[in-house]
C-alpha cells in the first residue's frame, strides 16, 4: 500500500495524491501549481506518473489548484474515469475550459514578448479545446453514496463546506484482516461562516488522515458579521469617490461577496451602486449555484422558501464581453468591479487594477488568502510598485483586506474539527499548507492531541503495508512524544511520578513493538522544464 504525494505538500497549490494497492492506482485531486515560478515550473514536468496506468480521479472539489492539471493527465494518455459530485462537474465544466482559455493567452503574450527578444517559442500545459475533452471522462456521485472503485478500493464523498460540492474523500481499501480507511479532508470549509453551504462533515474514525492546512498558524482575523465589515469598505470606497475593485474567485468568492451585497442592498445599508461582475466564468459559475439548491445551508434554503433569489438583484451587472469588460476602464464616479482571479495572478482583474492602481481615489479589497509570490500577496505586503502585463505601475490606490471571507477553516477550526474524532488516526499527514502553517498544525495537533503526525515533502512516497494493525508502533510514537513533552516541565508536581508510569510503559513497548523502520522516501526529482517551454 502506497501512498505518493505528488503536489500540495509544503505549499498550497498542486493538490495531487496517489495510492496505490496492487495493480490498482488512482489519484485524489490533480491541480495546477501557482504561486511563484519555482512552482509554476512543475506543472510543466511530465507528470510523475504515466497517467495511463491511473484507474480513476477522484476530485475533492473544482478550484484550479485542485483540478487544473486533469486535461493535461486526459491529453497525455489517461482514459480511466473522474469521479466527483455534480455540482463539482458543472463547476469543472465552466473553469478547466477556462483554465486552458487563460493558459492560451498567457503563453500568446510571452510569445509575442519572447520574439521580440529572440527567446524560443513556448506553448501551453493544455487549451480550452482540451478542458472541453475532460468533461467526457466524469462521472456525478451523491454525498454518502459509496462507490467501488475495483481492486478492493471503495470511495465516499462527504460535505466538507468549502464551496458548492466540495467533498472529503473517504477510501477504503480490501486487506487480509480488515479494510485499511484513509480520509482526505479536501479543503474544510469555515465552520459557522458560510452563509451559502452547509458545515463540513465531522468524522469520528480512521487509519489515516490527510487534512489541509492553509491556514494551520494562524487565525481569522475578524468573526464579525461579513455584511457589517464589507458595509464598511464600500461606504468608505464611495467617500473616496472612485472604483471598488474586488480581485474574487469565481467560484464561492465571488457568490459569496453578490450574497452580502444583496442584503447590504436590499437593507439600505449601501449607496445604490452598480455593481459588475466582470468574468465570463463568474457569471457561468453563478447559474451553476443557481442549479444546485441543495447544497445550500439553511439559512438559504429558507431565503428560497419565501421566493428570494440569494444572489441576484436590481444593482447586478454583468459584462459578458471583452468590449464590456474595457469600458468599465471608464467608468466615471464610484462603482463595484468583482473580477477574478481572487490573488491579481491572471485574467480580467489584472487590466482594473492596471488602470487603477495608481488612482488615489481608487480602492482595491483583497478577500481571503493570497498565497506568496502572487500579485495579491504584493499589495498585501504594501508593495509600493508592482509589475503588470510588462509595466511598472505606483499603487496610489488604498488597499483593504478582508480575511472574514475565508473559505477555509483557520487554525482553531481545524483543530475543533480533528477533535471529534474519537480515536486518533494511525497517521496524520499535514499537506496544502506552506511549510510553517503545515508544521505548526502538526506540532499541535501532536501536543493537543497526542497525534502521530508527518509533514511530507513533494513526490515522498510511504510504504504503508500492514500499518493498519493493532497500532502498537503509533502508540509507541505517542509515548515517545509524551515523554518528551514531559522531560520540559520537570518543575511540575506530579511529572516525575508521570514520567515513571510512563517509562515503564515505555519498556513494554520496546519488547512487543520495537520502534518503526523509517518510512519510504524518495527524493524530489531536479526540477527542469522540457525543451520548447523553457
Amino acid at each position: 500500500m502506497l501512498l505518493r504525494f505528488l503536489g500540495a505538500a509544503k505549499t498550497v497549490t498542486g493538490s495531487c495524491y496517489q495510492l496505490t494497492s496492487g495493480s490498482r492506482s488512482i489519484l485524489v485531486d490533480c491541480g495546477l501549481f501557482q504561486g511563484p515560478k519555482a512552482l509554476r515550473e512543475r506543472n510543466y514536468q511530465p507528470f510523475p506518473v504515466p497517467p495511463a496506468s491511473l484507474s480513476h480521479i477522484l476530485l475533492t472539489h473544482a478550484h484550479i489548484d485542485h483540478s487544473g492539471r486533469i486535461p493535461y493527465l486526459v491529453k497525455n494518455g489517461f482514459s480511466g474515469r473522474i469521479i466527483t459530485t455534480a455540482a463539482t462537474a458543472d463547476l469543472a465544466a465552466v473553469m478547466l475550459p477556462d483554465s486552458g482559455h487563460v493558459q492560451e493567452m498567457e503563453v500568446e503574450q510571452k510569445n509575442r514578448r519572447g520574439a521580440r527578444a529572440g527567446r524560443e517559442m513556448v506553448s501551453p500545459i493544455y487549451t480550452a479545446a482540451d478542458g472541453y475533452a475532460a468533461l467526457e471522462y466524469f462521472d456525478r456521485v451523491e454525498y454518502g453514496r459509496e462507490v467501488d472503485l475495483g481492486g478492493g478500493m471503495k470511495a465516499s464523498f462527504l460535505d466538507a463546506g468549502h464551496i458548492l460540492g466540495s467533498a472529503m474523500l473517504q477510501v477504503t481499501v480490501a486487506g487480509n484482516d480488515r479494510p485499511m480507511r484513509f480520509l482526505f479532508s479536501g479543503d474544510l470549509g469555515n465552520a459557522g461562516y458560510h452563509p451559502l453551504l452547509a458545515e463540513p462533515t465531522l468524522v469520528e474514525e480512521t487509519d489515516f488522515l490527510l487534512i489541509e492546512s492553509t491556514y494551520g498558524d494562524r487565525l481569522h482575523q475578524d468573526h464579525r458579521d461579513p455584511a457589517e465589515l464589507l458595509e464598511d469598505v464600500v461606504q468608505t470606497a464611495y467617500r473616496r469617490g472612485g472604483p471598488l475593485i474586488i480581485p474574487a474567485f469565481a467560484a464561492e468568492r465571488t457568490q459569496d461577496l453578490l450574497y452580502f451585497l444583496h442584503r447590504l442592498w436590499e437593507g439600505g445599508r449601501i449607496p445604490p451602486l452598480p455593481v459588475y461582475i466582470d468574468s465570463p466564468m463568474a457569471i457561468a459559475a453563478t447559474a451553476v449555484f443557481e442549479k444546485h439548491h441543495e447544497c445550500y445551508g439553511i439559512q438559504v434554503q429558507d431565503m428560497l422558501r419565501k421566493g428570494q433569489e440569494p444572489l441576484d438583484f436590481a444593482g447586478v451587472h454583468y459584462a459578458r464581453t471583452v468590449e464590456e469588460s474595457q469600458a468599465l476602464n471608464n467608468l466615471q464616479g464610484p462603482a463595484i468591479i468583482i473580477s477574478a482571479s481572487g490573488m491579481a495572478d491572471a485574467g480580467r482583474v489584472r487590466h482594473h487594477l492596471k488602470h487603477n492602481l495608481w488612482r488615489k481615489d481608487a480602492t482595491v479589497l483583497l478577500v481571503g488568502y493570497q498565497a506568496e509570490g502572487t500579485l495579491g500577496r504584493s499589495l498585501l505586503e504594501g508593495a509600493a510598485r508592482v509589475t503588470i502585463f510588462g509595466e511598472e505601475i505606483v499603487v496610489r490606490a488604498r488597499i483593504r483586506h478582508l480575511d472574514v471571507f475565508s473559505a477555509h477553516a483557520d487554525q482553531k477550526g481545524l483543530l475543533t474539527w480533528a477533535r471529534h474524532f474519537q480515536v486518533p488516526p494511525r497517521r496524520t499527514f499535514v499537506v496544502h499548507g506552506e511549510p510553517a502553517a503545515a508544521e505548526t498544525l502538526g506540532r499541535l495537533l501532536t501536543s493537543e492531541l497526542g497525534w502521530p503526525v508527518i509533514v511530507p515533502e513533494w513526490l515522498e512516497e510511504y510504504d504503508l503495508t500492514g500499518q493498519a494493525g493493532p497500532g502498537l508502533r503509533e502508540l509507541r510514537e505517542a509515548v515517545d512524544r509524551k515523554l518528551r513533552v514531559l522531560e520540559a516541565e520537570k518543575d511540575r508536581g506530579l511529572v516525575p511520578e508521570l514520567m515513571k508510569k510512563l517509562a515503564e510503559l515505555d519498556e513494554y513497548l520496546n519488547q512487543v513493538a520495537p520502534p518503526a523502520s523509517p518510512v519510504v522516501s524518495r527524493p524530489p526529482v531536479r526540477e527542469c522544464r522540457p525543451e520548447g517551454n523553457r
